[in-house]
């Protein structure tokens, strides 16, 4: 579900989407997703780490995420997370 929700937040569903001015290649688009996965996965410390992991590195095939990249997963990351806390002044639910 994280991945999916990332695809949205990376704006890999937009048509035309870019990546600083040139098509984001699937494979980074599936990259940059899976690691907001991952991200999310570690910090609710639920399971699926290691799957993210060989899911990446298969991707990837051994080349760098590029800078862009990890700002927008980090960034899309925080969003997912937040998204599931307790608003400042909102009661949390039992």
């Amino acid at each position: 579900m994280f991945h999916e929700l990332a695809h949205v937040l990376l704006g890999h569903t937009a048509a035309g989407q870019t990546h600083d001015g040139e098509s984001l290649p699937r494979s980074l688009q599936e990259a940059e997703a899976e690691s907001v996965a991952l991200i999310c996965c570690e910090a609710l410390q639920l399971a699926g780490a290691e799957y993210c992991r060989g899911y990446i590195q298969n991707w990837l095939k051994g080349a760098p995420i590029p800078e862009r990249s990890a700002q927008k997963i980090f960034h899309a990351a925080d969003q997912i997370i937040k998204a599931g806390q307790p608003q400042e002044g909102t009661p949390a639910h039992a």
